[in-house]
């Protein structure tokens, strides 16, 4: 059954001179107006302090177009289409005399209205108020909200208060960007798309799972955010758990915003908590130090925030997900900065077989893993045992190979999309499988900020490691405790 799109009209977009507009938004709506996806009459309208008007908004994003879009998708004729249907009005969030003269600009909303609203946690509550008084939160207009919602349960509840005062749930879209990205979609496909997996997808099959999201950047621009909220919350709150999720869901009857939300949220609400007692085991944190980084000299954290900190940079977690399908099945997530390369990964660790016939012959086996890579590279791998070529007189050599599906090469003819485009694209037409749900937000903070207080009435530190590795050494005594090894290769 195809999905009934209901699309909007007007696009309003906050936050449209920051650096998100102009490295993402921007290129994603020009690519979606160039490919013929938007609706023929959408205006967009941005918004923000800049004292713009709708030439200068033009400008402003043309030039952001010129340098962000990939050398292929430029085009002068589409370009010169797409910044017609950008308008621009100075908006301060903070001030409420500001509403009016947007709602002034952005007009008749009969034809319905789709709000991107990006800012900081201290401005929902103003901002939500101010569109409201001025009518542009009515029963045709959806918002859609971009993180931090909030630093721990109590913050997120107050946002999300806020924001149900205007915005029911069915008008409410909460983004996750990594939710949009087409391997992450693939985890669904692979999963319910094939027989084969669902047999041996529970602790009777799966020894394990490792998700790793590491980068090899530090601080860049936003030492303001991150020394408030380090990796746990700002990448394990929200993105890692969202992936957990993904692969511990049971299968959903449909593929709709309201059956895959609720196979997420029975996991999110099945995650073992984390107390003070089993902190120190089940966690490490780290921050980075000193090192290099792809042969270049890095300062550490604390000279480059330049001042003292306990923020994580670094943290790995062994997680449980409590009922049947995953019984016993260990979770390790790890995640950090100034790390020795960047990743986006899934490892699922199948168990062995029960007995080796190649024993006696010399041959070794390794247990199979399923790799699904987000990024730099989008693939999925198997790994198998297979025969080295040979007349076995000394014996039986096995080897491990991949067997290799590479989205790039498989799918060479079409356009890799990148992730805001699809979340954008849901958004005007209402779409919400993609987006995450209240129940979902408030499950995920609930386990987050078990870790945190655990932390801190353990005195908990953050442990040094040198920028350019794998993090605090003690990271590999959580999984070799239990006999595995990070997925490293």
């Amino acid at each position: 059954m195809p999905l009934t799109r209901n699309p909007v009209a007007k696009l309003l977009l906050f936050g449209a001179t920051g650096d998100l507009a102009q490295r993402m938004l921007l290129p994603s709506l020009y690519g979606l107006h160039a490919d013929g996806l938007l609706p023929p009459e959408l205006t967009i309208t941005g918004a923000a302090r800049h004292d713009y008007d709708d030439k200068d908004y033009r400008a402003f994003a043309k030039k952001a177009l010129h340098s962000f879009l990939p050398e292929d998708r430029k085009d002068e004729k589409a370009l010169g289409t797409f910044l017609e249907r950008l308008f621009y009005q100075p908006t301060d969030l903070s001030d409420p005399a500001s509403f009016q003269p947007l709602a002034d600009k952005i007009g008749d909303i009969a034809g319905g209205l789709a709000i991107y609203l990006s800012t900081a946690p201290s401005l929902f509550e103003s901002a939500i108020e101010g569109l409201h008084k001025v009518g542009l939160a009515g029963n045709t207009v959806r918002v859609g909200l971009e993180k931090p919602l909030g630093y721990d349960l109590p913050t997120s509840r107050e946002i999300n208060d806020a924001v149900a005062k205007a915005f029911p749930e069915d008008r409410t879209f909460r983004i996750d960007h990594y939710l949009g990205k087409e391997t992450v979609q693939n985890i669904l496909a692979l999963r319910f798309g094939n027989s084969f997996f669902e047999p041996v997808w529970n602790a009777q099959g799966i020894d394990n799972v490792q998700i790793t999201i590491s980068e090899m950047v530090g601080l860049e621009d936003r030492a303001g955010y991150y020394d408030g909220a380090g990796a746990l919350r700002d990448m394990v709150a929200n993105h890692m758990l969202q992936l957990l999720a993904l692969i511990a869901m049971e299968p959903p009857a449909r593929y709709d915003g309201t059956d895959i939300r609720d196979e997420k949220a029975k996991v999110f609400r099945s995650l073992r908590m984390i107390t003070p007692e089993t902190v120190n085991q089940d966690t490490v944190t780290g921050q980075y130090g000193d090192g290099a980084v792809k042969g270049a000299i890095v300062k550490g954290y604390l000279d480059e925030l330049g001042q003292p900190s306990n923020t994580e940079t670094f943290v790995a977690i062994k997680a449980h997900v409590d009922n049947w399908r995953w019984q016993g099945v260990p979770f390790y997530l790890r995640t950090g900065k100034r790390m020795t390369t960047r990743r986006s990964e899934i490892a699922i660790q199948f168990k062995p077989v029960p007995h080796s016939m190649f024993a006696g012959r010399g041959g070794q086996l390794q247990p199979n893993t399923l790799v699904i890579r987000l990024q730099p590279e989008e693939y999925v791998q198997l790994l198998v045992m297979a025969k080295e070529p040979g007349l076995d007189r000394e014996g039986v050599r096995l080897r491990e190979v991949p067997l290799n599906l590479s989205l790039d090469a498989e799918f060479a003819g079409s356009r890799r999309r990148i992730a805001y485009e699809r979340l954008l694209l849901d958004l005007i037409e209402g779409d919400q499988a993609l987006f995450v749900r209240r129940d979902e937000v408030e499950a995920q903070w609930t386990w987050i900020d078990a870790i945190r207080a655990g932390w801190t009435a353990n005195g908990t530190r953050p442990k040094s490691y040198p920028s350019g590795s794998w993090g605090p050494s003690a990271a590999i005594g959580l999984t070799e405790r239990d006999g595995v090894t990070w997925q490293d290769d």
